[in-house]
């Protein structure tokens, strides 16, 4: 399938109507990177990857960073709502408040994206479903790093449409926060006259005490739903610590659970599943260590252990009749080491990954997998920098793969920089992939992994002060496609590795911050706009062009998001965002949001609004989201 060009689209109107209802809100710029903080303190950012860490301004990739202020000012209530204000990101709900949600990256599936925390991989083995099931409310991240395309060298496994990275807080003094708010779409549930709404209450602190930095945080979500039996209840525990050792060298832990139940109606096997019931569990744990061995060697081992806890019950009512439980166990420990000499910098390493799951309905099983890789940073000629990279995969089931990257960028002057880059990924199937049987899905035991490759050519300019911008244009190819398919409307769904997808696409970002006082910087107005564009074309293999497809047709081929914010005197603040989509199946659609704040000394009142054009849209399946919802809330900080 071919979706129509660029050219077809402005004749079509997609995106005229779109931009004419928010040309009154911006001129041009984007939501990211900076908010109220300097482009240079972006720029000194260092992404977290754990082969070479290199500073965001040096970086030859399409990466996008969202940091805490940024965030702020979002109208949101969960990691899901904030990722939905970044083009490229398809952020697929079947419930608001972080419910359920899909994500996935630059036109791939929600298990084609990499999901860290604080570097530490939380994929998921059973299914892709659940890898936004995490511990972590919007009060608690730092800043969330956005890469896109394909990156093995980097990140290992599963690493093929891009990889979303949540970096949580390390506050630099002891204070406690408290947030709460109550929030209703004034709509009324016809079974018991009730409104719908919904409540959360956060409790964050922190405690410094010379070489020790802690961080704790709990988050309870709870509201009644917005449709028939879409109730949920989400409660989210996380605590991290860190412990210097002297110098450069320092020990971290982090844990954190989260216990998530939510009615399902219509999330799954739509109509029938209309009393349908889910409850899932995520644990995580990990220790890290960084230990400068000498003055050019630093290692940095890391062990984490990943539990999960599915329970999907197809009539609550009756759970007897269908009901499918899984366990899943996921124990990985890294070895990364940089090197420095003459020549450059050089990141060697080797990880494990051992992931095991116990299922009524997937069976008893285990698999393990152990990656190499070597990366290396060339930044001696002025000007230049350039990261030439490999991976090799080994599996008990497909043996030895290597995975190559090369990138390579060139600063003009202190504004502009151009880049360039290819990637390579692999992901494994998942058990359900594999394994599941059930009266819709079958699984298919001999699939093998999806590849892709992935090059970017872009500029990026950045005056240091107030504007910061970039185009991007990409080519993703991914074959052996794991899609699930069938060959007539009552038959089951299967996955099958059938086809190639071939993704060009571009991004525009760009941000820009008008100081309203000029001499004492209180006063700005920040207007933001992202947009990417997709060119889908699908190659079927010989024999199967009668096949209905589930996945490949889902995507997103045209996103647009713009934001204005007001903020005045460091004490009040006015934003509005709108996002306007287009999906391959599905009637485009335009969202328009908004969020007020006050700020009294210590005290913060907020008001957030969302879909105020009450638009009826699906972003998953057959599942209608809210329309109109208001959220008033308070927060408070003990210490300014």
């Amino acid at each position: 399938m071919q979706i129509c060009s660029p050219m077809n689209l402005f004749r079509n109107g997609r995106v005229t109507k779109a931009m004419l209802l928010f040309s009154s809100l911006a001129l041009s710029s984007t939501l990211f990177g900076q908010s109220d903080t300097s482009s240079q303190l972006i720029d000194d950012v260092i992404i977290q990857s754990e082969r070479i860490q290199i500073p965001f301004n040096k970086q030859n990739r399409d990466i996008v960073i969202l940091d805490a202020k940024t965030i702020q000012t979002l109208p949101v209530q969960s990691l899901d709502e904030i990722l939905g204000y970044i083009s490229g990101l398809d952020i697929r709900q079947r419930g608001p408040w972080g419910g359920q949600a899909d994500v996935s990256v630059n036109g791939g599936t929600f298990d084609q994206t990499l999901i860290l925390l604080n570097g530490v991989k939380v994929i998921d083995p059973q299914t892709g479903h659940n890898m936004m099931n995490l511990p972590i409310s919007p009060d608690a991240i730092d800043r969330i790093e956005i890469m896109r395309g394909s990156a093995a060298s980097a990140y290992g496994i599963n690493a093929i449409s891009g990889v979303i990275n949540i970096v949580t807080k390390k506050p630099n003094a002891s204070n406690v926060w408290v947030n709460v708010g109550s929030g209703s779409s004034f709509e009324s549930d016809t079974s018991n006259s009730m409104l719908y709404s919904g409540t959360n209450i956060g409790v964050s602190a922190s405690f410094n005490h010379k070489k020790v930095n802690q961080f704790l945080s709990l988050y309870s979500q709870n509201s009644s739903g917005y449709r028939y039996n879409t109730a949920m209840s989400n409660q989210k525990l996380f605590y991290q610590n860190e412990f210097g050792l002297g110098g450069e060298s320092k020990i971290q832990m982090m844990g954190g659970f989260v216990y998530n139940d939510f009615g399902a109606n219509a999330f799954y096997a739509a109509p029938g599943d209309i009393e349908s019931k889910e409850t899932v569990q995520t644990g995580i744990a990990a220790v890290k260590g960084e230990f400068k061995l000498s003055p050019h060697w630093k290692m940095r081992p890391m062990l984490s252990y990943r539990y999960g806890f599915d329970d999907y019950l197809y009539t609550r009512k009756n759970p007897s009749l269908y009901r499918n439980q899984h366990f899943t166990h996921v124990v990985e420990g890294a070895i990364h080491n940089t090197l420095k000499n003459r020549v450059g910098v050089f990141g060697i390493g080797t990880e494990y990954r051992l992931e095991t799951i116990n299922s009524n309905s997937l069976g008893k099983r285990k698999r393990d997998n152990v990656g190499v890789f070597v990366n290396y940073n060339f930044s001696k000629i002025e000007k230049l920098t350039a990261n030439v990279g490999a991976y090799l995969n080994y599996s008990d089931f497909f043996g030895l793969k290597l995975l190559p990257s090369l990138d390579a960028g060139y600063q003009l002057n202190s504004q502009w920089r151009i880049f360039a880059n290819i990637g390579t990924g692999t992901r494994l199937p998942t058990y359900t992939d594999w394994y599941y049987r059930g009266p819709q899905n079958i699984g298919n035991s001999n699939l093998m992994p999806e590849n892709a490759v992935h090059s970017e050519l872009g500029v990026r300019y950045n005056n240091k002060r107030n504007f910061q911008s970039s185009v991007i244009g990409f080519y993703h190819e991914t074959n052996d496609f794991i899609d699930w398919v069938k060959d007539s409307i009552a038959a089951p769904w299967q996955p099958e590795n059938f086809q190639t997808i071939r993704m060009p696409g571009v991004t525009v970002n760009a941000d820009y911050i008008l100081f309203v006082n000029a001499t004492k910087n209180t006063d700005k107005i920040q207007f933001g706009l992202s947009y990417t564009r997709l060119e889908p074309t699908i190659v079927i293999l010989q024999g199967n062009e009668n096949l209905i497809s589930r996945y490949a047709l889902e995507n997103l081929t045209d996103q647009l998001v713009i934001r204005m914010q007001y903020k005045m005197k460091e004490k009040y603040s006015v934003m509005v965002a709108g996002r306007y989509e287009q999906r391959v199946r599905t009637k485009d659609y335009v969202l328009l949001d908004a969020k007020f704040d006050a700020s009294f000394g210590k005290v913060k009142a907020y008001l957030s609004l969302n879909n105020l054009l009450n638009v009826t849209y699906i972003e998953a399946g057959a599942v209608p989201l809210p329309g109109r919802w208001a959220v008033v809330g308070v927060q408070w900080q003990l210490n300014r």
